[in-house]
């Protein structure tokens, strides 16, 4: 060490002995000959006020003579003890000092007795959650504590600003910027499930920092350079529901009251979630409107918390309105749809009680018309509610027209059909109301057709349908050439993607004359013509109990038909039932739906050769049995004409696979299918044919679009090695 540090070190010695040697001793008993100085500042040397510098770095050879302070002898820093030693304790005694008074009590402060201590809480145990490579949350260990953390995960999950950093290129401020973005997120979250004292802990942890060393490297740097971020979630105490002030739904009378406070669902002592206030609310209106209140109005809630109680206080402005039943039907273009025609359609009658379902349903059914391209309905009191009595509203429709005519057209070719060009004009609403005429034309290698239809909807109630056609065709299929001049009727009940219902059903009539005859796979042979006079009455009937009527995933479907028939030909006369049952279910496992179908046919009192080649029982196809062509399977003679048969066994399973291509608008379906005819009434399972195969199916809003490709297990002769059929809508 050098001279200049010894000497400024050894200054405050100096000036302590100086002090040491100014003052009384301990014990001493006199006083210094000389008077010690008043203050410390007449210890320092003139020369150190002068210049300090100069003096400091002096070896003390420049200090005046004057100012120069004898040594100190080394006894002078002994304490002197007085005579039998020093006694502490009688010297506390002989001190004379005054007791302090006692301080007045002031009364706007309180004492010290009266301050609570404050009061340590132990935190619980925690128990990590990964939610990212970057990102962690820690809760209670104890579920009891907060049982919504599962729900809780998952809505921050889809929150979280972290989580959308790309980890690859995250860097500390960035995750720092986000995480308190983030925790002021979980905050909100844990308010939304009643934790109002809840308390969110950030950590930050992770990539470069520290001092670099004086080679360039940063001290404490971390093998792993990813910044982390942790949260510790704690959720405290749960807040309830307090006072629950619902405005003038209290003052309802209680069996009109209790449906709408069980539909809102929220009662004091409830654990105060945010999404029950929504969700109670809007499930309150939705009551509201169906329970008879079409002028209902309900206010902004509104939630004061109480931090003492630990309670949300909840304010629900609601005004019910009156109660109020369904009356007339007003049309404003009464010549287009009646006033008359839109009753039919609704599914309410007058004096029922007002529900909002009910008119969504009546706009939705007017739109299915086609007729119309906007609807408004509006309710208006008749009869004010009286005396306990529901009063009476009024619908307005107001509808604007559509365009009602159109045209169509279409050109196609199939390896069934081969090329076809078809058009068609129809007037849909001709004969008011939803009276249409329809004209359609079709020209094609195997198929040629002239065709009048007459067709009104909601005849005489909703979804029922009454429909004449008269037609002339000649018609080339795998088995039968017809040519074939019809009338048509039928009234049916119909099903519909509005309002599936679970029984359908249809009956009708028809005349024909026709003549046709079994084709064969030679072009050059051909078998003489048949002329045949035919009428028959049928019937049908559907039972359908599944979910979706083009896309069904679970339930099963069964349609019975029936038709009375009677042919002459050839100067005879033959009578006989054709009968027809088919049945199909549906089963989800997973993502994936098995579907099954049966089906099952017979002719009865007529042998097939007494029956026209078109009324006869043929099998193979994309509806039937996939793997063959149209009407394909069957007896055949020695000319390779398909004969038709008097009697059919269908079945057919598949799997109908989900793949998420598409956001899950692709599936992959494997089937079997499997048929048989038999030319008498009772199979016989003499020709069994099985076709395999796979398709695809795309999703649409209008059902699924189908493409299957199928091959013949056991093909027969005339059998191609694959067939392919695109259609919409599932194959069953």
């Amino acid at each position: 060490m050098s001279n200049a540090k010894l000497k400024l070190a050894t200054r405050p010695l100096v000036l302590a002995a100086l002090i040491a040697n100014s003052s009384l001793a301990v014990g001493q008993q006199t006083m210094p000959e000389t008077q010690p100085p008043s203050s410390l500042e007449e210890l320092i040397p003139q020369s150190a006020l002068d210049n300090p510098e100069d003096w400091a770095t002096d070896d003390g050879a420049s200090v005046p003579e004057d100012e120069v302070t004898d040594p100190i002898a080394p006894e002078a820093f002994q304490p002197l003890e007085p005579e039998g030693g020093f006694d502490i304790s009688q010297a506390l005694e002989d001190s004379d000092l005054p007791e302090p008074e006692q301080l007045a009590e002031d009364p706007d402060r309180p004492s010290f007795a009266e301050i609570d201590a404050p009061t340590l809480v132990d935190l619980p145990d925690l128990t990590e959650v990964e939610v990212s490579d970057q990102l962690t949350l820690a809760f209670p260990a104890d579920p009891d504590i907060f049982p919504e953390q599962s729900e809780f995960i998952e809505r921050f999950r889809a929150l979280s600003a972290i989580e959308t950093l790309d980890s690859g290129e995250t860097t500390v401020p960035q995750l720092a910027a986000r995480a308190r973005s983030d925790e002021e997120l979980l905050g909100d979250v844990l308010r939304n499930y009643g934790y109002y004292d809840g308390e969110v802990i950030r950590q930050l942890a992770g990539g470069r920092r520290g001092f670099a060393d004086e080679g360039g490297q940063e001290a404490g740097e971390q093998d792993d350079p990813t910044p982390t971020v942790r949260f510790d979630v704690l959720p405290g105490d749960q807040y309830r529901f307090g006072a629950l002030d619902l405005g003038e739904l209290q003052s309802l009378p209680g069996d009109e009251q209790a449906p709408l406070l069980d539909a809102f669902g929220i009662s004091s002592g409830d654990p105060l979630y945010a999404d029950e206030i929504v969700d109670g609310e809007g499930a309150l209106r939705l009551a509201l409107g169906e329970n008879g209140y079409p002028f209902a109005e309900v206010g902004e809630p509104r939630l004061l918390i109480d931090h003492t109680r630990q309670e949300g206080d909840l304010t629900l402005g609601v005004q019910p309105g009156g109660k109020f039943a369904f009356g007339e039907v007003i049309s404003d273009d009464p010549n287009f749809l009646s006033g008359r025609h839109l009753s039919r359609i609704a599914r309410f009658d007058p004096g029922d009680r007002y529900q909002t379902s009910l008119q969504a349903d009546l706009r939705r059914a007017i739109l299915a018309t086609g007729l119309v391209s906007s609807v408004v309905i509006t309710p208006r009191e008749v009869t004010a509610p009286e005396n306990g009595e529901p009063g009476r509203v009024a619908l307005d429709v107001g509808i604007e027209r559509a365009p009602l005519r159109t045209i169509s057209g279409a050109l196609g070719y199939g390896t069934e059909d081969g090329f076809k060009v078809e058009a068609a004009w129809e007037h849909r609403n001709l004969f008011p109301p939803e009276g249409a005429l329809r004209l359609r034309g079709i020209v094609g290698t195997r198929e040629q057709l002239a065709s009048v239809t007459f067709r009104r909807n909601n005849f005489r109630g909703r979804d029922q349908v009454l429909t004449v056609d008269a037609f002339a065709s000649d018609i080339e299929t795998e088995a039968v050439d017809a040519r074939t001049v019809a009338l048509r009727g039928a009234f049916e009940r119909v099903s519909n993607l509005l309002f599936q219902k679970p029984l359908s059903w249809q009956i009708g009539a028809e005349v024909l004359y026709s003549d046709e005859r079994t084709r064969t796979g030679n072009r050059d042979v051909f078998s003489p013509r048949q002329e045949y006079l035919i009428g028959s009455i049928f019937g049908s009937a559907t039972i359908d109990a599944s979910d979706d009527l083009l896309d069904p995933t679970e339930g099963f479907r069964v349609t019975g038909f029936a038709a009375p028939e009677v042919s002459r030909s050839l100067g005879q006369e033959a009578y006989y039932l054709r009968a027809r049952v088919d049945g199909s279910f549906y089963k989800s496992v997973g993502s994936t739906v098995i579907a099954g179908r049966v089906a099952a046919a017979s002719i009865l009192g007529a042998d097939a050769f007494e029956i026209a080649p078109s009324r006869r029982l043929y099998s193979g196809g994309g509806g039937s049995v996939r793997g063959y062509g149209f009407q394909a399977i069957g007896p055949r003679n020695e000319f390779g004409e398909a004969l038709g048969g008097g009697s059919l066994v269908e079945g057919a399973i598949e799997a109908r696979i989900q793949t998420g291509l598409l956001d899950g608008a692709v599936e992959v379906v494997p089937f079997v299918d499997a048929g048989t005819i038999s030319r008498r009434a009772r199979p016989d399972f003499e020709v069994f044919r099985v076709g395999a195969g796979i398709g695809a199916r795309y999703k649409t809003s209008f059902g699924p679009i189908r493409v299957d490709v199928g091959v013949p297990v056991n093909p027969g002769e005339f059998d191609a090695p694959v067939v392919v059929y695109v259609s919409l809508g599932q194959a069953f």
